[in-house]
């Protein structure tokens, strides 16, 4: 179905802020006609009947780590790709944190060059920054790249940025979106220290969220936060994890207009620390899973637009590294295949209405990074679509899971709902739980 002129028929089309039921006409890579009822106008016309499902604009994922190049024993930008587009993610943002980190600008046109030969979604990259780039920084064009990423706490990959004064000039220097991972890293390191002095290697995983505490996420997303005010810096914090640093964002202007904004990820949304003597290290990520009293914080936040994008963070690893002690053990987990339907659940739960996820995952992020004619079901948009049937159970075990790694934290988690058909770029690329063999991904593009 590449490029043919396809029609989605019986469709409730799930768009900027209401469900509404009609058809869908593709043109090429394009939406031609949104409307109440479209009727095919020649026999070479695709009907397609979505049968009275849900059609979302595709989601935009604005933080994955693909793992490539490196460290492509954990996945790539191929397989994680795949996963993708069957849980609804048409496009995505990938972190720097890789082997060569995406430093310089040679080394971001490389991971370019990969994506276009082999990525089955819509692709963009974070330039990364370090203590000593800035001259590589300032050679990044906006209008080709996504944006800027800091880690202000270590994390895979060792890209810790601590030096105030390098923080402050990257701030001052850029008019990309600076995203940031905010945790305070002396707090983090005195904490480790009090643990392993009392327990050795062998930490519970319950105290994870005790040594990267509240404490060292508020320090770190605060003074980003007042820096960027200082300097005028476009600020994006990444995944927050703690109730407390919700108080650091409005929701009083229009998102369009903010200057400070704000992304949480699936795994706080859906798990606590009661998680993690179930599910040990594999819930353990940078930032920690807190207290159910932190979720039930972001969960507000987020429906109030303080919080303006949710996101994945999908960083694989294998089951042999999660499976390491606590000290061994990295931190990060698969997400791509699950979010959209971990989110429909949480509808199904009465936590969020479609609409608002639709609004988090799809539309919240075109805006926050101006990705050109994506995150909506317009016409002149990109036809990147994703029929939904949230009325069809199944369970998550290996043999349905897509990543490379082979593992999930959902495993044996039901979901109410299932993806039926992805399409990407105006081609069908995945259709009744079976991936396409084509690929239509395509290096997104910016309105700056």
């Amino acid at each position: 179905m590449q490029h043919k002129t396809i029609l989605i028929k019986n469709a409730k089309i799930v768009n900027e802020g209401k469900v509404t039921e009609g058809d869908i006409l593709i043109e090429g890579e394009y939406i031609k006609e949104v409307s109440d009822s479209i009727s095919a106008k020649s026999a070479d016309v695709v009907v397609i009947d979505a049968e009275g499902n849900y059609v979302f604009p595709g989601v935009i994922d604005d933080q994955v780590h693909f793992r490539e190049p490196g460290l492509t024993h954990k996945g790539n930008i191929e397989s994680e790709s795949r996963a993708a587009i069957a849980g609804g993610i048409t496009s995505f943002i990938e972190m720097p944190n890789t082997n060569p980190q995406t430093t310089t600008v040679e080394k971001l046109e490389e991971k370019f060059e990969i994506a276009s030969k082999t990525s089955y979604a819509n692709y963009s990259f974070m330039f990364g920054g370090t203590n000593d780039n800035l001259d590589e920084i300032l050679k990044v064009d906006p209008k080709t790249v996504a944006g800027l990423k800091l880690f202000l706490g270590s994390s895979t990959g060792n890209m810790l940025v601590d030096d105030p004064k390098v923080i402050e000039n990257i701030f001052k220097s850029t008019d990309m979106v600076i995203s940031v991972h905010c945790e305070d890293e002396a707090t983090i390191r005195e904490n480790l220290k009090e643990h392993i002095d009392e327990f050795g290697e062998d930490i519970p995983i319950e105290k994870h969220p005790i040594i990267r505490s509240e404490e060292a996420c508020y320090l770190s997303s605060s003074k980003a936060i007042e820096l960027a005010k200082k300097t005028g810096a476009r600020l994006h914090v990444f995944h927050l994890s703690t109730g407390k640093e919700t108080s650091l964002f409005s929701n009083k202007i229009p998102l369009k207009d903010k200057k400070i904004t704000a992304e949480v990820c699936i795994h706080h949304l859906w798990f606590s620390d009661e998680d993690y003597e179930k599910k040990g290290t594999h819930i353990k990520w940078n930032p920690a899973v807190k207290t159910a009293k932190d979720r039930d914080q972001l969960w507000k936040a987020l429906l109030d637009d303080r919080i303006d994008v949710i996101a994945t963070d999908h960083a694989p690893h294998t089951l042999e590294e999660k499976n390491n002690n606590y000290t061994k053990a990295p931190s990060g987990g698969p997400l791509v295949q699950h979010a959209l339907v971990a989110m429909i659940e949480m509808f199904h739960k009465e936590k969020i209405s479609l609409p608002k996820i639709a609004q988090k995952m799809a539309h919240n992020p075109a805006i926050l990074f101006q990705v050109e004619k994506r995150g909506y079901i317009k016409q002149g948009y990109f036809a990147d679509l994703v029929i939904v049937d949230i009325n069809n159970p199944w369970t998550v075990n290996k043999d349905n899971i897509l990543y490379k790694c082979g593992w999930s934290p959902f495993e044996g988690t039901t979901f109410k709902s299932r993806i039926t058909h992805t399409f990407l770029n105006g081609t069908l690329v995945y259709n009744n739980f079976k991936i396409l063999d084509v690929k239509a991904g395509k290096r997104l593009t910016f309105n700056r």
